[in-house]
């Protein structure tokens, strides 16, 4: 007797099951995908306990004729391919035949369905894999499948699932994917008698994103687009800022052709290109969405379909890399106000009595009254004031070099100042004297996306305004973002300065080795370091915008992060290094700021291409919107002019 022999379908079903059917979850995607392919554009899933006591899902597509009914139940039939060459060109999100069979063979499996046209429906039931019960019942328009007692007969199966909350949760999260992937459908999820996710079916990503994830984050979005007609490639779809971040992928959407997928290349390529934007345990919430020819991916890797690989996964990552890119950088024009992180949900304190007097610091402002035919703006100071406080976008950048030579030598200049000068100033900039005129003509002046400084909280924020926003401006972080763009844009290495009195560094012999080693970053850096003994090292240059006083403690704290950065690249290495060579050198909180240097800092942080946040993903500019500040004062519902 053989002891080899042909497994029964019922087996055959079970065994498929451990792949296709792996949870609740995995019932409610292939159930979904499904009708999607059918056609649906309303799709409704309903479950209680997780999935694994009830779930049904719903839809208004095609449906299906009682011949074939009966066929989609058998294992591999399908009407998505006919032969192996179509697997070429698949477009469809299920094409194995598996899922129907699979699913009734460990559970109580139920289907109504009627297409367009006829007069009564199909009812198909089948428990645990046995012989379908099929006859002709009432039905609406489309597929009813209701899956009931989910891993009965495989006790085994069932014993791994985790509870029902995080069971919900999977399928949730499901959900929320497939619906951005077709935000054509109106997707509805009800989770034990509870509405859980409503998407309109409008076609607008946007509104399918604000649907799920709410108002916030969809303000906060910023648009994916590029296309390469050459290679057919087309990726679209909207990222968060940085400002806008959560500690895990989860939120992370990917589509190939409509497809939803899981590839570790495009992850990669986001995370590059936010790589100096956010703290390391951030990721922004993204839903991209590429298209590429059919020929060039392999969907057929995984039983699930969760998995794609790609003909040329290197092109894949560089589309990626540069559409992520190029929507993180500001278009032309837009300013500040495009960037700025909006406050979330400002809270509202009840008013109490105030303790104490507020104390604000009016930035130190040089003034002098120049004549009108032969002046010429020497600062941006001068020319922000000469011009009634409005610099018009497009004026000539201060190079930060100078920019940095102002602000050092502010600190130490005596400007020639008339009481009746400063009198003057004081009451048409900051209305002292409730000079109503004054004001109005400077608020005509503003428009958006002019973005002036107004002065200084605790010495450390920088507050700001255009026409219609409150800006607030982590003076350091600015700065920091300001000098790492501008370091890393130097490709033949950072500008130094020859120091007059060289330093002498004394290094344990872990740090010399360590200097040694990377004596090309150092120098690329524009710290030139020789030594001077065993142990010992002198600092001949350093770099231009870093300060003679910071240059040995930048260069220990290289050497920190170095020594914690194990079998790190050349391009990680000098990224840390460049990072905190910026924080060291950058201005600090504490330093008061003159209006000149102020409106500097907010002009290069609107020309820096990443402006979002510091090198360590701090923000660096929060916006309170007019109707933030409404809320704030409890002005809702009343005309805010009053």
């Amino acid at each position: 007797m053989s002891s080899i022999h042909v497994l029964d379908d019922s087996t055959i079903n079970k065994i498929a099951a451990g792949e296709v059917v792996e949870r609740p979850a995995s019932v409610v995607k292939e159930l979904v995908e499904n009708s999607i392919d059918a056609g649906a554009t309303k799709i409704e899933v309903e479950i209680m306990a997780g999935g694994t006591s009830f779930l049904r899902v719903t839809d208004n597509g095609k449906g299906m004729t009682e011949e074939d009914a009966r066929l989609a139940i058998l294992r591999h039939a399908t009407s998505k391919i006919r032969a192996a060459d179509d697997l070429q060109t698949i477009g469809t999100l299920g094409f194995r035949g598996e899922a129907l069979p699979t699913i009734a063979s460990v559970s109580r499996f139920s289907m109504k369905t009627r297409p367009q046209g006829a007069d009564l429906g199909t009812e198909v039931a089948i428990t645990g894999g046995k012989t379908p019960d099929i006859h002709a019942t009432g039905t609406s328009l489309g597929t009813t499948i209701k899956v009931e007692d989910l891993f009965f007969n495989t006790p085994a199966r069932k014993k791994f699932l985790k509870t029902n909350h995080t069971e919900a949760a999977h399928i949730s999260d499901f959900i929320t994917k497939l619906a951005l992937s077709h935000p054509e459908i109106a997707f509805r999820f009800i989770n034990n008698n509870k509405m859980a996710l409503a998407t309109p079916g409008s076609g607008n990503l946007y509104d399918a994103i604000r649907a799920i994830y709410g108002k916030t984050v969809a303000e906060s979005l910023l648009t994916l687009a590029f296309e390469n007609p050459t290679e057919g490639v087309k990726i679209s779809g909207f990222i968060t800022k940085p400002s806008m971040l959560k500690s895990t992928r989860g939120w992370q959407t990917f589509l190939v052709n409509g497809r939803l997928i899981e590839n570790r290349a495009i992850a990669k390529a986001i995370d590059n290109a936010y790589k100096s934007m956010v703290p390391k345990s951030g990721y922004p919430m993204v839903v991209l969405n590429l298209t590429v020819p059919p020929r060039t991916v392999d969907v057929n890797v995984h039983p699930q379909k969760s998995e794609m690989k790609f003909e040329d996964e290197s092109m894949i990552f560089k589309a990626v890399y540069k559409a992520t890119l190029d929507a993180v950088r500001p278009a032309a024009g837009l300013g500040l106000g495009h960037v700025a992180a909006s406050v979330e949900s400002p809270a509202v304190h009840a008013a109490q009595p105030m303790q104490e007097a507020m104390h604000f610091v009016h930035a130190s402002a040089p003034s002098y009254t120049p004549h009108p035919a032969t002046y010429q703006p020497r600062t941006m100071y001068e020319a922000v004031h000469h011009a009634g406080g409005y610099v018009p976008q497009g004026t000539g950048s201060v190079s930060f070099a100078a920019a940095q030579r102002e602000i050092a030598a502010s600190r130490t200049t005596a400007y020639p100042v008339s009481a009746d000068t400063t009198q003057n100033v004081a009451e048409s900039r900051y209305g002292a004297a409730q000079n109503d005129a004054a004001i109005a003509d400077e608020n005509a002046q503003l428009t958006e996306g002019a973005i002036l400084p107004i002065g200084q909280v605790d010495l450390t924020y920088i507050i700001a305004q255009d026409a219609k926003n409150l800006y607030i401006v982590d003076q350091h972080a600015a700065h920091e973002r300001i000098l790492f763009d501008k370091f890393s844009a130097q490709a033949e290495g950072i500008p130094s300065q020859p120091l007059l009195v060289h330093q002498m560094m004394t290094f344990d012999a872990g740090d010399a080795a360590l200097i040694e080693a990377n004596q090309e970053l150092f120098h690329h850096l524009g710290f030139h370091l020789e030594a001077a003994g065993p142990q010992d090292c002198r600092l001949t240059e350093v770099p231009a915008d870093v300060p003679t006083s910071e240059a040995e403690d930048i260069i220990r704290e290289i050497l920190t992060n170095l020594h914690d950065m194990h079998a790190a690249s050349a391009a990680e290495l000098r990224k840390s290094a460049l990072a905190t060579t910026a924080c060291r050198a950058a201005i600090k909180a504490g330093e008061e700021l003159s209006l000149a240097q102020m409106q500097i800092i907010l002009d290069e942080l609107s020309r820096t291409p990443q402006p979002f946040t510091c090198p360590h993903g701090r923000p660096t500019i929060l916006k309170f919107s007019t109707d933030d500040m409404a809320k704030m004062f409890k002005r809702t519902g009343f005309d805010l002019k009053k």
